[in-house]
C-alpha cells in the first residue's frame, strides 16, 4: 500500500465539501479526474472509502480512518512547511549560546530580552561553556555562538569583536587597599581572592596580572554567584576582581571601593565566535548588534 499526501488531501476535501463536484472545485481539478483519483486510492487500500449510495457522500469506516490520519498529518506537514519558509527567510532558527565568561550572564540576559521581542520564533538557549569545550562544540554545530575573550584561529569560525571592558578590583570600604589609587599584583599576596569557580587561565586577574607576575594570593575562595561574591567582599572576607559591567552599581555604594588594576588599568575585549556560514543570517546579525550595544549601556550605568 502506498498512500501519498495528495490522497489525504483528497479525502479531507471530499469530506468537507460533501460531494465530488464541490471537492473538485476546491482541489482545482475536474470531477472526472477526482473520481479517477478516488478509485486509485481505493485500489491502494483495497476497500471502498465512501458509501456511494448516500447523499451527501459519506465516508465508510475505512474512509473515516483515513480522514483521521489526514487531520493529524496534514496540519503537521503545513507547520513544517511554515518552519522551512521561515528558515529560508531567516525569521526562524536556533541560537544556542555557550559562554566562557562566568559573569557574562549579567549583560547577556538583557541582550536576549531585547532579542526575543524581535525574533520570537528563534530557539534560544544558554549553555555555560565552562562545563565543556565550547569552541569544538561550535565547530560540531552543537552550539551556535561562543562568548569568549580568547580568539583563536579555527577554520570556518570567525571571532566578531563585541566590546571592551575593564577588570576592576573590588574591596570593602574599610579595607587597607582602599587607600591606594590602584592595585598591583604584589598587593594580592596577603589577600583572600574571591573568584568564580573557573580555571585560573580563564580569570582575568590570573591570566592578565598574577600569573605573569608569578604572584600567588594568600588564599582563593570560589563562589558561584556574583551577589554572594559582593556580599563577602562587603563583609571584608576577601577581595575580588570583576568586570566593569558587574560593578557599575557598587561604584556608588559606600560599602565598597573599586580600583583599577595597575596604574594604567587593564582592558580586555569580548568576542562572539560564530561559524562563518551563519554570519549572514538576519537574526544572528541582530544578536551581534545587540551584544555590541546593550553591555555598553550597562557599563555606563
Amino acid at each position: 500500500m502506498h498512500i501519498e499526501l495528495r490522497h489525504l488531501k483528497t479525502i479531507r476535501a471530499i469530506h468537507e465539501a460533501g460531494g465530488l463536484g464541490r471537492a473538485a472545485e476546491i482541489l482545482n481539478i475536474t470531477q472526472s479526474a477526482l473520481s479517477h483519483q478516488v478509485k486509485g486510492i481505493e485500489d491502494q487500500v483495497g476497500m471502498e472509502l465512501f458509501a456511494r449510495r448516500s447523499k451527501p457522500l459519506k465516508l465508510s469506516s475505512a474512509g473515516i480512518r483515513m480522514l483521521r490520519a489526514a487531520e493529524r498529518i496534514l496540519p503537521e506537514i503545513a507547520a513544517l512547511e511554515d518552519e522551512f519558509r521561515g528558515l529560508r527567510a531567516g525569521k526562524t532558527g536556533r541560537l544556542h549560546i555557550a559562554i566562557e565568561c562566568h559573569a557574562c550572564f549579567e549583560w547577556l540576559f538583557p541582550v536576549l530580552e531585547e532579542f526575543r521581542k524581535a525574533w520570537p520564533d528563534v530557539d534560544v538557549d544558554i549553555r555555560p561553556g565552562l562545563a565543556f569545550d565550547a569552541l569544538p562544540a561550535l565547530w560540531k554545530e552543537e552550539v551556535d555562538v561562543v562568548i569568549s575573550s580568547d580568539p583563536e584561529e579555527i577554520d570556518g569560525v570567525g571571532f566578531t569583536p563585541l566590546f571592551d571592558y575593564e577588570p576592576v578590583f573590588v574591596a570593602a570600604a574599610k579595607h587597607p587597599l582602599a587607600a591606594k589609587p590602584f592595585v598591583e599584583a604584589a598587593d594580592f599576596r596577603d589577600e583572600v581572592l574571591i573568584t568564580y569557580p573557573v580555571e585560573r587561565a580563564k580569570l582575568d586577574v590570573f591570566s592578565q596580572l598574577l600569573m605573569p607576575a608569578r604572584i600567588e594570593p594568600r588564599a582563593v575562595r570560589q563562589v558561584e554567584l556574583t551577589a554572594v561574591i559582593l556580599l563577602l567582599v562587603a563583609s571584608n572576607r576577601g577581595v575580588a576582581v570583576l568586570p566593569d559591567w558587574v560593578v557599575r552599581e557598587v561604584r556608588y555604594n559606600s560599602d565598597y571601593v573599586t580600583r583599577p588594576l595597575t596604574e594604567t588599568g587593564l582592558t580586555r575585549r569580548l568576542y562572539a565566535a560564530i561559524r562563518s556560514d551563519e554570519a549572514a543570517k538576519p537574526f544572528m546579525a541582530h544578536f551581534l548588534r545587540l551584544a555590541r550595544t546593550v553591555p555598553v549601556r550597562l557599563q555606563r550605568g
